[in-house]
């Protein structure tokens, strides 16, 4: 009998309108959902002061900041200490509210939705064992992070805004951001709901090339992995796939995330149009004209770092929740 089939028998025989087997269904996609937000979360706070430096040399050359009293660029480290003498502590996690809460809108349904599209994907080969076509699981990827990224775009601004209100006050310009709320209403004042999907395109270019290097690179290469070295799932497979997929997130990822800093972070008018770029186009041909073609992978190093060690440290503990509760390996 097909388990499709099978229902609860009540006193009154009654069938239950819900089938086990989509009830199991619902409970493990919470599940995964509550395991995602708690792991992503926790891995932020090892990892975030890095997104805040790549955040800031993202935005470094532009030419108001150029203007400002003639302040020499820095790079990664002189960023990275420069927030830490000049603002404090208290510098390195500007933003992170923003982004915890924007791990209840991304992080946690991409890993979710695209599970459920790999498990309409994943097929038996002729050796009995599961597989996954890699154009489908790259593809399952970019969806997922395209449409997740959809809905959290006003977090992200929010985001980057507050991860840039230190350096705001440093060049002597009024503060912008006090908190998410206010920042929401802020952004809303500006130009309406239409000013918090700004730079919603190379935003959502970018997690749809992030997710598919980091989801479903993770995914793709650990079944690599386990074929290749002949090994069953384990820490070892677990580590290269990370270590894989923290790389491919970076490269694939980094171009659209300057521009989409830089879109995200602009002054607007009062109509709601963008007082240095036009749209996306426009900030590529004005990022590489004026600065050179590898102005588009400023703050990779930081940005590696960052999403390297982020990359193990969740796909690790979240293989062993996920163990810890009885599921099988991602």
């Amino acid at each position: 009998m097909n388990i499709k089939d099978v229902y609860l028998d009540y006193p009154n025989r009654r069938p239950c309108p819900v089938p086990i087997e989509q009830t199991t269904q619902a409970r493990h996609f919470l599940m995964e959902y509550i395991d995602t937000f708690l792991v992503a979360t926790f891995a932020d706070f090892f990892t975030y002061p890095l997104d805040v430096t790549k955040t800031r040399l993202h935005l470094q050359g532009e030419a108001a900041e150029k203007a400002a009293a003639g302040i020499p660029k820095r790079g990664m480290f002189g960023t990275l200490f420069g927030m830490m003498r000049e603002e404090g502590p208290s510098g390195l996690y500007s933003g992170l509210i923003g982004m915890v809460i924007r791990n209840l809108l991304f992080n946690a349904p991409r890993v979710v939705i695209y599970d459920y599209a790999r498990q309409q994907l994943i097929y038996m080969d002729e050796n009995g064992k599961e597989a996954l076509p890699i154009m489908q699981g790259f593809l399952g990827g970019c969806l997922a992070g395209c449409l997740c990224q959809a809905i959290a775009n006003p977090l992200d601004i929010v985001k980057i805004r507050m991860q840039m209100e230190g350096r705001q006050r440093s060049l002597g310009y009024p503060e912008r951001v006090r908190n998410v709320i206010q920042a929401l209403q802020s952004i809303y004042a500006q130009g309406g709901a239409k000013s918090l999907w700004k730079g919603v395109v190379p935003s959502c270019l970018r997690a749809t090339l992030m997710t598919a290097g980091d989801t479903a690179c993770y995914d793709l290469s650990k079944r690599q992995f386990i074929t290749l070295l002949d090994m069953e799932d384990g820490r070892i497979i677990q580590f290269l796939a990370s270590v894989s997929a923290g790389l491919a997130a970076t490269i694939l990822s980094t171009p659209v995330d300057v521009v989409k800093s830089r879109i995200m972070n602009q002054p607007f008018s009062d109509e709601g149009q963008g007082l240095r770029y036009r749209n996306a186009l426009d900030c590529y041909y004005k990022l590489i004209t004026q600065e050179g073609f590898f102005a588009m992978y400023k703050g990779f190093l930081p940005c590696w770092l960052r999403l390297g060690p982020l990359s193990i440290i969740f796909w690790y503990t979240f293989e062993q929740l996920r163990r810890v509760q009885g599921e099988t390996g991602f």
